[in-house]
């Protein structure tokens, strides 16, 4: 189990120096042995790491009988891989110098506290936590410790979006104006179950899998689509606001250069109302690349390869911020066109789009540079696993440290926290050094959560 004392982060935990890594610097050798914690469908990405010099997957672990030696069957390819159920005697007994987290967002927290407080460098999935205050833990926690960190927003590790930033952030287009990113879905709310239909006695790994929410009854919904529900995740769907939107919102910030901030003013546009995400139609073509919006070709990208192509209905409304440079983000966007997965930047001289893997530009010459680096080479994550295991190297901050991390999860949790609150018109003030409203305190009380008795989060001393 992973509960821990409310102390427990008061004071490093004991592990050998061979795990820690020549006490904290480079790892005992130039293989990195990874520990995965969490064997559903999303760990599944680290074969896209095959190619990566020193990336070696050696242990997993998951809460669920069964679930981790499922996983070491198909992904190990006949090596002998450690299978456990807990964390602890995993990093203990296999001599691990990391570990990959891809655990349920609810849980993520806890399982990165007790990874660091072990010495462990650690990748973590995105969205990287549950709330605000989770992620400033987290931040806590990496400095205290010392910890590499890499949060899975792999876009940041992809060579033409770095480019394409970079001509944002360097003043290609002039100052920065606009820039217009999706509407994402936020997550429903669950009603079918409560505390009070539980049955005693309930089977130990629900229990740990329910980690910090509400005990209820299992249910294949709850278990199998938990980054649908409120109390789970922010919306961790195909153009979810967790799910897509740490991408974009992410991809807002490297463009912006706003990797330490954020904004100053949230606005709610409109009621919160389950809306179709577009109409889906076909969309008139200019060589193969969809209209855009301002019915300008050059502006458009084509679908990205993981749009989904089928109406979603779900809880959206427009959101607009303001940040302290002037530059106005509106979250408007359907996901039947534009960049799913970026956003369009309006300047004085022009406009950039990037979305994943993908660029344009109004007018064309922009993007068309000799130093391009063009599409990728590699699968897309190869890159991102790349630069964390060679961090752990050198000791460096990775691309998509966890104070990024922070910062882009933060958008997605400032826009679910305007819907939730529903004062439509009204302008929230925010201290993105604070991390605080500055006029709205419901806000303030939502940027965290009572935990489940026993599963509080540990304070960082």
């Amino acid at each position: 189990m992973l509960q821990l004392s409310g102390a427990a982060l008061a004071t490093p935990y004991f592990v050998p120096s061979a795990v820690l890594g020549r006490d904290g610097n480079a790892p005992p050798s130039e293989t990195v042995r990874v520990g995965v914690v969490g064997c559903g469908g999303r760990a599944r990405f680290i074969r896209q790491g095959a190619d990566v010099k020193g990336f070696r997957v050696v242990a997993a672990c998951d809460c669920e009988p069964g679930r981790a030696e499922a996983f070491v069957a198909d992904m190990s390819g006949g090596a002998k891989w450690g299978v456990y159920n807990d964390l602890r005697p995993m990093i203990e007994k296999e001599n691990l110098d990391a570990v990959m987290l891809m655990t349920t967002t609810h849980a993520r927290t806890r399982v990165t506290l007790v990874a660091m407080q072990m010495g462990m460098d650690v990748y973590i999935e995105k969205p990287m936590c549950l709330t605000i205050a989770e992620g400033r833990m987290q931040v806590r926690a990496a400095r205290k410790f010392g910890r590499v960190t890499q949060v899975g927003s792999q876009q940041r590790s992809m060579p033409i979006n770095n480019w394409a930033s970079d001509l944002v952030k360097n003043g290609a287009i002039g100052k920065i104006r606009v820039v217009e990113a999706p509407n994402f879905v936020g997550p429903f709310r669950w009603t079918k179950t409560s505390s009070a239909d539980v049955k005693e006695p309930v089977e130990p790994w629900w229990d740990e899998w329910t980690d910090q929410v509400e005990l209820r009854p299992y249910d294949r919904d709850l278990h199998r689509g938990w980054a649908r529900w409120w109390d789970y995740d922010g919306g961790g769907l195909v153009f979810g606001v967790t799910g897509w939107g740490t991408h974009s919102y992410d991809q807002i910030n490297r463009g912006l250069g706003t990797d330490d901030t954020g904004p100053v003013e949230i606005l709610l546009e409109e009621a919160v109302a389950h809306r179709d995400t577009g109409r889906f139609e076909p969309r008139e073509t200019v060589g193969g690349v969809i209209v855009g919006e301002t019915g300008d070709a050059d502006t458009g990208t084509r679908y990205h390869d993981m749009v989904a192509r089928r109406k979603l209905v779900g809880p959206r409304a427009k959101v607009r911020m303001r940040f302290a440079s002037g530059t106005e983000l509106r979250l408007h966007l359907d996901g039947d066109r534009g960049p799913g997965l970026g956003a369009v930047f309006t300047g004085e001289n022009g406009k950039i789009e990037i979305n994943r893997n993908r660029v344009a530009s109004n007018p064309r010459g922009l993007v068309r540079g000799s130093d391009n680096p063009g599409p990728n080479q590699r699968p897309e994550s190869a890159y991102h696993i790349e630069d964390w295991i060679e961090c752990i190297k050198t000791r460096r901050r990775c691309t998509a440290d966890v104070e990024i991390g922070q910062r882009s999860t933060t958008l997605c949790y400032l826009v679910n926290i305007a819907r939730d609150m529903g004062r439509v018109g009204e302008v929230l003030r925010w201290d993105p050094a604070a991390e605080r409203f500055t006029n709205c305190d419901e806000g303030n009380a939502l940027l965290s959560r009572a935990q489940r008795e026993g599963w509080e989060l540990p304070p960082i001393a």
